[in-house]
């Protein structure tokens, strides 16, 4: 703040005599040198005071200075310092200052703390495609302090607006190009910081990742790489890792370079790891992102074609064999012992070759161990990660994809034999998981054995015979029976439902499995008995839908070999105890569950928590293919079963029933609401009734006062200076006396005098209120007369007489008014007429009202009895009947 107190003013060309100027009107004076003045150094003066201020002022020098900065830029190119300062200052503009980044503290005074700050000024900066353009020529500038800043101002482009930028610098010519030829500078800083920048724009743009990797992005980046030490090296080597994995990812077009280029075997180097290997946190990083490399390269979402092309190239270039070291290495942490279980995983997945080394692979243990039987024993461990216990079972599925020799040889281990078997075996270890009391060791186990009999009828048979003694003294068991007796004997949702998974992938295309499973006579009851319950919370929903799914496989591969379980007895159990449509909705909800379309996307399992792993992807493509074929199978097989006029009802017939019932349900959701509707309705009729009734006891009370009125008038014949007096007490508006000032003669006669003055005034104003009331009340009297006709005959009556007496009463009223008018020539005849005047408006008045109220009464009426015949309702004419005393007019 001292700069400011003292030297400022000089700065600013300001008096010092006169108060401190604002930042907002400093800045507006700097950007008006900068613009203006015609001395260089004035300018770049100007520009090393915008950027101190940017630092911590960023919104009001963003505001203001942009435009000028940018001019800077294109008319003073030959200077360079001033040049560094217009780039340093958009810097601070654009990123905010590297202490603000650092410690998080920004002033508050000035707003800087809005995240959206950067992105608001990076879109008005770009906006203007020729500023990206103007920032690509100058990396043609090899002075240090015009390229790093540059550099650095495109950084902060990207990442407030990445994909705006891209398209900026697409349209530049060469300007992918430019950016690729900072790799090749001198100067690590601003070649780290290329790397930085290519790691934004590389991000989810694929015609930029062809133009990089056809600018020789892959020798560029492994050569640094090389320089680095590889997986000792510093975060350099894993922002390069990072560009080669956006370069790679779902990019076939770059991935078949990678492979024709043999760049592959140039990552052998990376997995060279002493088995002593100090770890550290850097060292750890590089090659998880290396490993992150090699998966996009064989990841299954990738074109077939590449995927097996790579594989093969892997395999021959000796990576798999590397990775499998890593694997049986002692040692390694966690995370990276589970990213290289992953890599193996899709190295080996779907290709025999690759499947077949890995399944020699042995632990360096005494004696040797398969590495499936290591892995799998890791898997049934509680106490591993969850991590590292779901990478092996992604390791083991892709084992076995498409895998029939492996598929049998786990399967053999399970069977009887007559040799003596001292080591464990992988079936041992997936049939001990099932006695296991964590239900996530049963959900692995479980999912395990499924993938063993996935798309192999053959194993399927053979599993069949797989017998299993739960204790000592009692007689073996099938595997299959065993199953049963543990799902039906309740427990864990994971346990319940990955039992279910495996019966489903067991029993389906297998009528063989479906027999001995139909033969068990509790399995029926149970799935029955499960599918018809109608509470529960969405995880007993779930299980629900699967034992429906599971019913519906025993219905569509049955071969009718159990007696009691035929097709149509199955179909015929389900129409009469659950209900067609209870079934379907069951079934229905598996794939309307959030599980089921996360598991279905990709088949490495991507749970975070333990709570959450309920699907596997085997299974949901297995219900994906088999759901309709259910349907359609049940219902086909239902037409002959007489349950009402559903049972001969095609596929398309069930689904527009389904509609109909939708519509009826629907139809009588609106019922209920109009039902609410008429008795909200028929509530505000009683309270209608209700005011009708108060209003007629105040019509009452107007009548009173229109007689009370009639005899002031004729007492005022006696005393015509005492009534004057009492009506001009009454009408305080126009005449404010005091009747009690008797005395006060000379004051009464001087207003009485101002008063005839204002009536002279209002004389023709009174004669045309005259004329118009007159038009207003034959108007009234036929409205009345026509409303009448419509009411009941005691209505009528009661109407007609008191419109009678209105009308006797406003002639009287007239005629007195004329004879006042004609008699009276001194000033308290003046007065009388003025009163009979007033209260001659105030029964005008009070009549308009009364036919308002019974206008609105009548509308009223007629709406409710619209509303009643929309509602359904009968309405007579006797409805309309009411008696004026019973309404209640306010």
């Amino acid at each position: 703040m001292d700069f400011f107190k003292s030297g400022w003013n000089s700065v600013v060309g300001s008096n010092p005599d006169t108060s401190q100027p604002t930042v907002a009107e400093t800045v507006e004076r700097l950007v008006e040198r900068v613009e203006s003045s015609t001395l260089l150094e004035d300018r770049r003066d100007a520009c090393r005071a915008l950027k101190s201020l940017s630092k911590t002022y960023r919104l009001e020098v963003g505001a203001q200075a942009m435009d000028a900065l940018t001019n800077v830029l294109q008319n003073d190119s030959t200077d360079t310092e001033i040049m560094s300062y217009a780039i340093d200052t958009l810097n601070y503009v654009i990123s905010g200052s590297m202490d603000d980044i650092q410690d998080n503290t920004v002033n508050a005074s000035s707003g800087d703390s809005s995240p959206d700050l950067g992105v608001q000024f990076t879109e008005i900066f770009i906006k203007r495609k020729q500023n990206v353009s103007l920032l690509l020529e100058l990396l043609a500038e090899y002075d240090f302090k015009v390229r790093w800043p540059t550099v650095k101002l495109l950084i902060g482009l990207l990442k407030n607006k990445l994909r705006d930028c891209q398209d900026c610098i697409l349209a530049y010519p060469m300007g992918v190009s430019r950016l690729m030829d900072l790799l090749a500078d001198s100067r690590e800083v601003i070649r780290n910081d290329a790397l930085l920048l290519l790691v934004h724009l590389t991000r989810s743009n694929a015609n930029i990742q062809k133009i990089v990797a056809f600018e020789n992005a892959f020798d560029k980046l492994l050569e640094i790489v090389a320089q680095e030490g590889y997986s000792d090296g510093g975060v350099v080597v894993e922002d390069c890792l990072i560009v080669l994995q956006n370069l790679l990812k779902l990019n076939s077009s770059n991935q078949n370079f990678f492979k024709e280029g043999s760049y592959i075997q140039r990552l052998l180097p990376f997995l060279d790891i002493p088995n002593a290997s100090v770890w550290s946190a850097q060292k750890a990083t590089n090659l998880l992102f290396m490993l992150r490399v090699m998966r996009t390269l064989v990841s299954p979402n990738n074109p077939l074609q590449v995927t097996t092309s790579c594989q093969k190239v892997m395999q021959q270039r000796g990576l798999l064999e590397k990775l499998c070291f890593i694997l049986m290495a002692s040692g390694i942490p966690a995370d990276i012992l589970t990213e290289t279980i992953n890599a193996v995983s899709e190295v080996i997945r779907g290709n025999h070759t690759n499947q077949e080394y890995f399944s020699t692979v042995n632990a360096p243990t005494v004696p040797p161990k398969p590495a499936i039987v290591v892995l799998l024993m890791s898997m049934v461990n509680e106490k591993q990660p969850f991590e590292l216990r779901c990478a092996v079972l992604y390791c083991f599925e892709c084992f076995l994809y498409k895998n029939e020799l492996g598929q049998a040889q786990i399967v053999q281990t399970l069977l009887p034999s007559s040799t003596e078997v001292v080591a464990v075996t992988a079936g041992q270890l997936l049939c001990g998981g099932l006695f296991s009391p964590d239900g996530l060791s049963n959900w692995f186990v479980s999912v395990a054995l499924g993938h063993a009999l996935v798309d192999n009828t053959t194993q399927k048979e053979q599993l069949l015979r797989v017998q299993l003694a739960t204790e000592v003294s009692s007689a073996p068991i099938s595997l299959l029976k065993h199953c049963s007796t543990i799902l039906q004997t309740g427990g864990n949702f994971q346990k319940r439902i990955s039992l279910l998974m495996l019966l489903c992938t067991w029993l389906s295309h297998c009528p063989l499995a479906v027999s001995h499973f139909l033969s068990i006579p509790t399995n029926i009851p149970y799935l029955t008995s499960q599918v018809g319950l109608v509470e529960g919370d969405d995880l007993e929903i779930l299980i629900q839908g699967i034992c429906a799914f599971l019913l519906g496989i025993c219905i569509h591969f049955n071969d009718n070999s159990v007696p009691s379980f035929t097709k149509e007895d199955l179909c015929q159990l389900i129409v009469k105890r659950i209900g067609l449509e209870i079934f379907l909705d069951k079934l229905g909800f598996i794939s309307k569950s959030e599980s089921y379309s996360q598991a279905v996307q990709k088949p490495q399992l991507s749970y975070k928590r333990t709570e959450d792993v309920i699907f596997d992807y085997e299974f949901c493509r297995l219900f994906k293919s088999l759901e309709g074929l259910v349907i359609k199978s049940l219902q086909l097989k239902s037409t002959d079963l007489t349950n009402g006029p559903e049972s001969n009802m095609t596929v398309d017939e069930h689904r527009l029933l389904n509609q109909y019932k939708e519509v009826i349900r629907e139809q009588d959701q609106q019922l209920t609401v109009v039902r609410r509707e008429f008795g909200a309705l028929k509530e505000e009729h009683s309270r209608v009734l209700l005011q009708l009734q108060e209003q007629s006891s105040h019509i009452q009370q107007l009548k009173d006062q229109n007689s009370l009125l009639k005899a002031q008038k004729t007492a005022s014949h006696s005393s015509l200076s005492n009534t004057a007096i009492n009506l001009c007490t009454n009408e305080s508006q126009i005449l404010d006396i005091n009747p009690e000032n008797n005395n006060n003669c000379e004051e009464h006669k001087l207003k009485i005098e101002n008063l005839i003055k204002d009536l002279q005034e209002r004389d023709n104003t009174i004669a045309a209120l005259k004329n118009d009331f007159s038009i207003k009340v034959q108007e009234s009297q036929a409205f009345i007369s026509q409303e009448i006709q419509t009411e009941s005959p005691a209505n009528n009556e009661i109407l007609l007489n008191e419109n009678k007496e209105l009308q006797e009463l406003v002639t009287k009223l007239k005629s007195d008014l004329q004879i006042s008018e004609s008699n009276s020539s001194d000033n308290d005849m003046t007065i009388e007429r003025q009163q009979l005047e007033s209260e001659l408006e105030t029964l005008r008045k009070e009549q308009e009202d009364l036919l308002v109220l019974l206008t609105d009464q009548d509308s009223k009426l007629g709406q409710y009895k619209k509303r009643l015949k929309e509602l359904g309702e009968t309405v007579e004419d006797d409805d309309d009947n009411y008696d004026i005393d019973d309404l209640d007019i306010n």
